[in-house]
């Protein structure tokens, strides 16, 4: 692949409470908020992204770090090229105030804005509600999000906050208590959550799917796929279920987990 211009995208800034980020959008119809994963808004994720556009959604790509369209490929930049993206990205979420890395039982301080987003793309596009996807970093955002009741399709692709060091960390997901307790209430009520996974994923352990499903029940459904399904020529060991390690073939595990989510879009926000 190589850097993605996203000329199909219009580029905005979203303001709320004393927070600005920029944001993708592209597409009519109900909204859904791609919350891009490590090291940022990549072709990889641009493309899911125009499959949920595809179905008559519009997508929503807030920039929270990195360099949107920045292919981190070794075969587009060099090594060099991806390994300074990576650190860049990395440098830029050490610094900022946004982000739990390490701390349990905590709605890492971006959510509120993120919500806000919901909130405002809800009332531009209309539908039943907003969809919401978190990749990665910002894998729970999504479930935090689903405390606001216009948010009725989060999906978490391997969630990885916090960072797994240690056993109370490994069974963690960066939401806190009360934010939990108000989504297993929406969870009683109705709201299906989605998850997604390797099984041998270091970054998003068993233990945080193990812990989810005990408090959100049959609410939570987890997809969790054997390291053979990932695509063998993406970068790293099995751990981006929908962008990196995606075989994206018919009858391929990783194709089945990305139907599995575009149909709850579908459902949830087009039925």
């Amino acid at each position: 692949m190589a850097d993605d211009p996203l000329e199909d995208f219009t580029r905005e800034t979203f303001h709320d409470d004393g927070t600005d980020h920029p944001v993708w959008r592209s597409g009519t119809g109900p909204a859904v908020v791609v919350i891009a994963e490590f090291p940022g808004i990549t072709p990889e994720v641009t493309r899911f992204a125009r499959r949920v556009r595809d179905l008559g959604c519009t997508v929503v790509l807030p920039e929270l770090f990195g360099r949107a369209g920045r292919d981190v490929h070794p075969d587009a930049h060099g090594r060099l090229g991806t390994v300074a993206t990576g650190a860049r990205a990395a440098a830029r979420i050490c610094v900022s105030r946004e982000f739990s890395l390490f701390a349990t039982g905590r709605t890492s301080p971006v959510v509120p804005w993120l919500r806000a987003l919901a909130r405002h793309e809800h009332e531009r596009c209309g539908g039943p509600g907003v969809g919401a996807i978190g990749m990665c970093l910002t894998g729970g955002f999504a479930l935090a999000m689903a405390t606001d009741e216009v948010v009725v399709a989060p999906v978490l692709s391997q969630p990885s906050l916090p960072l797994a060091l240690g056993r109370r960390r490994s069974s963690g997901t960066d939401i806190s208590p009360s934010d939990l307790a108000v989504v297993e209430q929406r969870c009683a009520a109705g709201l299906q959550v989605l998850g997604l996974r390797f099984r041998s994923d270091r970054h998003c352990p068993d233990g945080r799917f193990a812990s989810l499903s005990a408090r959100l029940g049959d609410a939570f459904v987890a997809i969790e796929l054997r390291d053979e399904a990932a695509n063998p020529e993406g970068i790293g060991p099995p751990h981006s279920v929908l962008t990196e390690h995606l075989v994206d073939r018919e009858g391929a595990p990783t194709r089945a987990a990305l139907e599995q989510v575009l149909d709850l879009f579908r459902s949830k926000l087009l039925a």
